[in-house]
């Protein structure tokens, strides 16, 4: 099972649960759990081959629906019927895929930086690494991407964040979850018409420049879909506006939470 943490305040009190991205763990999220536990009880995972989750767990053909499942397990495990679910980046198409497959589960999905198409710069990025993937270390391949992805000042903490915690992977785990990456606009797509009946925040940061276009398109064409953008963030935007990126959540949980009990 994965390596999780909980923090209860309150049975009866709703369940929100975290996924942090590729390369990250639940440590991630550090800038939130002072709020978020003040309402809410807490569930914090590290994903496969993350953190303190085990390694070496994939088989051959295992893709988000695997990892999703993995999750799911923790939930059955603790008993929560029903979470909101925030994810950050990588971690929004898992989240996804737990609402397609478990939808009974998931209350609200707050995905920031989300994931919904990979544009023509991310796939040739992703190209790269794929070609390079058994050649060069893990860790440069990553550091590059980290730059890519989250290049200015203001970007730094969540840079060195993202860093700090995908050292604690290998060359392996990193080339499995770059797997994950084969046809997956095809995925996405499918993804987002089966879950467009479930209450969804797409949170993203002005800056988050590879993402947040086709990101825009997608909430705009979803009925059940609100888009929100923090100002003077980039990708990992719960992290350089951690103060923006709390209240925005938070009411936004607690009017579903309003919403379910009317």
């Amino acid at each position: 099972m994965l390596f999780y943490r909980t923090y209860v305040k309150d049975e009866s009190l709703p369940w929100v649960t975290f996924v942090h991205g590729a390369g990250g763990s639940s440590a991630i999220w550090y800038k939130q759990m002072r709020e978020y536990k003040k309402q809410f009880n807490v569930l914090l995972v590290d994903l496969r081959g993350h953190g303190q989750s085990g390694r070496g767990t994939w088989e051959e053909g295992d893709h988000f629906s695997e990892v999703s499942e993995e999750i799911v397990d923790v939930l059955d495990y603790l008993h929560i019927e029903e979470s909101h679910f925030v994810g950050i980046s990588l971690g929004t198409i898992v989240i996804q895929t737990i609402a397609k497959e478990h939808p009974e589960r998931v209350a609200s999905m707050i995905l920031g930086g989300a994931i919904t198409e990979l544009n023509w710069r991310t796939r040739f990025l992703i190209a790269i690494a794929n070609m390079t993937k058994y050649i060069l270390p893990y860790m440069l391949l990553y550091r590059l991407f980290a730059w890519i992805i989250m290049p200015k000042r203001n970007h730094l903490e969540s840079r060195h964040a993202f860093v700090r915690q995908a050292a604690k992977m290998c060359q392996k785990e990193f080339i499995n979850w770059l797997s994950l990456t084969k046809s997956v606009n095809p995925y996405l797509e499918k993804l987002q018409t089966s879950i467009s009946h479930t209450p969804t925040l797409f949170i993203m940061g002005q800056e988050d420049h590879l993402f947040i276009k086709s990101v825009k398109t997608i909430a705009h064409k979803a009925k059940t879909a609100t888009f929100t953008v923090i100002k003077n963030a980039g990708h990992v935007c719960n992290i350089d506006e951690p103060d923006t990126f709390n209240r925005i959540t938070i009411e936004f949980i607690n009017r579903q939470k309003r919403r379910l009990a009317s």
